[in-house]
């Protein structure tokens, strides 16, 4: 992602634009650190050497090893187990049996050193998943890069420990960086840092996760701003709306002093309502779900009084072990760890969606000229039938453990779904074959994602226990616009009447089978939309847990009543830029008189 960037030649004043990855509002001098590639010798091994560099590869796995479980231990003692969980996706790593066999071989195949045959293989893993649009997945690239410098250094002598040099700092800095990775943010003296910044990163990377534990307002995404902030520079970050002010004005000051006050109120207000209950002023309930991708957010979810998962994403599950899908064990295991610790509420699991932004490791596919329209998700599970009842077993052994739900992506129509569940039946007769425990009923749901779905949901909702709709796909294909295509990217408009009336479609269908209806995608966290899909009948809306707060203070505040009205109104609406600014005042007229103008994002 480029960074953009505004400069007042009055002031010098310089505003960065990046990802808004930890809130908080905070500023100080910065401090500068460029993290630097290990210098990797490479040079030849006789023969008779191999098997000695092959030793000095495993010493340095297991030095790496327990380097990581003491960080881990510091972090669980100090900041409580579910932030150290963070670190057992660095133990898998170097458990990757791919990882270490390709070096392995490498070095036996190419006479050269350890250091460059490991250096290469793990090079080819982190562009396999920094070339993925994924988020999620593309934000494990800084797990493998984070051990690898371990490894790397442990082979060349080097010492790995240390924070980025902030030792050096006698008072609190805000940390700018080319990269900052989880160990990075993990050995840093909370004391000494005000915020990050850094050039890469995502939301989901795991030094953001971390961030958002230590509550550091962090933005990511900014490229080069290692080369335009100098130490000492004085640096506004805004964690909510993602911006970086260099050398602010005392303007700036001021009002970003007074923005911090007020979001800070704000968010303890919306924080303070988390235990009412998630219905309307009238009496209507609204179920409010989390969407996770983890075992590791588990705290996230119970914090936010979600009332249990909507979506459970598993492509990084399955992906781990990049070579090859993930085992049955490893599957269950993950699994079995969210079910049976937000028991009894539900966990909806949503099955294999791969293909499109997300490859298959090893190339599985193919390179499709159109992939989103191509084979991914369902269609790769129903044509590989092993590997989708793996996945299969793995839930059903977990629902024993609590409440899990199934849930198939990209269905087209019936008949995808009644295949599916064909290979569901044929998995629990491979389990009960086996004397494996699991659980003989599971609600199985569909995700409404294609037009051809959304408009024979009324059949797909007579086969299956529950739908979701699937915004940020679904107005993909009805719009025929590629999301992550950045010539065409303003067309994806979530506005656009054809795609409303398309969701209110589904609602209707589906409550004319008594199936409820759940919203997953990006519509289902954006308080402005909230009261329309409330009001179109939404029965469930499922979030990042971060943003369950702000969403249920939302709908706390209308009543079922307005919200239908409101619906009525905006479907009537003929173009977007009308149905926008409509929903953005009823948004302002709402929140003005619950927490009154002045405090209105």
């Amino acid at each position: 992602m480029s960074s953009n960037f505004l400069v007042s030649e009055e002031n010098k004043e310089i505003i960065l634009n990046g990802i808004p990855a930890a809130p908080g509002v905070v500023h100080g001098p910065a401090f500068v650190f460029q993290h630097q590639d290990v210098d990797v010798p490479v040079y030849r091994v006789p023969e008779a050497r191999v098997d000695s560099e092959k030793d000095r590869f495993e010493r340095a796995l297991l030095e790496t090893r327990s380097q990581i479980q003491k960080v881990r231990q510091e972090i669980a003692r100090n900041m409580g187990e579910s932030e150290a969980q963070i670190f057992d996706a660095h133990l898998l790593v170097l458990e990757d049996k791919a990882l270490i066999d390709e070096t392995m071989s490498l070095t036996e195949e190419s006479g050269h050193n350890i250091e460059h045959c490991f250096a290469t293989v793990a090079q080819r893993y982190i562009d396999f998943f920094d070339s993925m649009e994924d988020e999620y997945l593309r934000e494990r690239v800084s797990d493998i890069r984070d051990v690898s410098r371990r490894v790397l250094a442990n082979l060349l002598g080097q010492n790995t420990l240390g924070a980025m040099g902030t030792d050096v700092l006698s008072e609190p800095h805000v940390l700018v960086s080319n990269s900052v990775n989880v160990s990075d943010v993990a050995q840093l003296k909370r004391d000494r840092i005000l915020g990050f910044v850094s050039e890469s990163g995502g939301r989901t990377s795991h030094a953001v996760i971390m961030a958002r534990s230590m509550k550091v307002p962090a933005v990511v995404g900014l490229e080069n701003a290692s080369d335009i902030i100098e130490i000492g520079d004085t640096v506004i970050v805004d964690g909510y709306d993602g911006l970086v002010i260099v050398n602010p004005t005392l303007d700036s000051l001021y009002r970003y002093g007074q923005i911090s006050e007020k979001r800070k109120s704000i968010r303890k207000l919306y924080e303070s309502k988390l235990a009412l209950p998630s219905e309307t002023t009238d009496g209507n309930k609204v179920k409010i779900m989390a969407n996770i991708e983890e075992a590791d957010e588990i705290p996230s979810v119970i914090e936010s009084r979600a009332e249990g998962v909507g979506l459970f994403r598993t492509e990084g599950i399955v992906l781990r072990e990049r070579a090859a899908l993930a085992s049955e064990d490893l599957q269950f295991d993950q699994y079995r760890r969210v079910v049976e610790q937000l028991a009894p509420m539900p966990v909806v699991i949503r099955t294999l969606d791969i293909g499109g932004d997300k490859e298959l490791p090893g190339n599985l596919f193919g390179r499709e000229q159109n992939p989103f329209m191509g084979f991914r998700a369902i269609r790769y599970c129903l044509k590989n039938p092993e590997i989708f009842k793996e996945q299969l077993r793995g839930v059903l052994r977990a629902a024993t453990y609590g409440k899990a739900r199934l849930m198939y992506p990209m269905i087209s129509g019936v008949r995808e779904l009644l295949e599916a569940n064909q290979l569901l039946e044929e998995a629990k007769m491979e389990l009960k074959e086996r004397g494996e425990a699991y659980a003989e009923e599971i609600e199985v749901g569909s995700m409404i994602e294609i037009p051809s779905a959304a408009y024979t949901a009324d059949v797909i909702a007579e086969n299956c226990s529950f739908l979701s709709i699937g915004t940020n796909d679904l107005i993909q294909y009805m719009l025929a616009v590629d999301r992550v295509n950045d010539s065409i990217a303003h067309l994806y408009d979530p506005s656009h009447p054809g795609v409303l009336r398309t969701i209110k479609a589904v609602i209707d269908m589906a409550h004319e089978k008594d199936t409820p209806v759940g919203i997953c995608g990006e519509m289902a966290s954006d308080p402005v939309y909230v009261p329309l899909l409330v009001g179109m009948g939404a029965d469930e809306l499922s979030m990042s847990p971060s943003l369950i707060p702000e969403v249920k203070f939302m709908i706390r505040h209308i009543s079922m009543e307005s919200a239908r009205d409101l619906a009525d109104e905006i479907l009537a609406l003929k173009r977007p830029r009308m149905i926008f600014r409509r929903l953005r005042e009823f948004y302002r007229s709402v929140m003005k008189d619950a927490v009154g103008e002045e405090f209105i994002p």
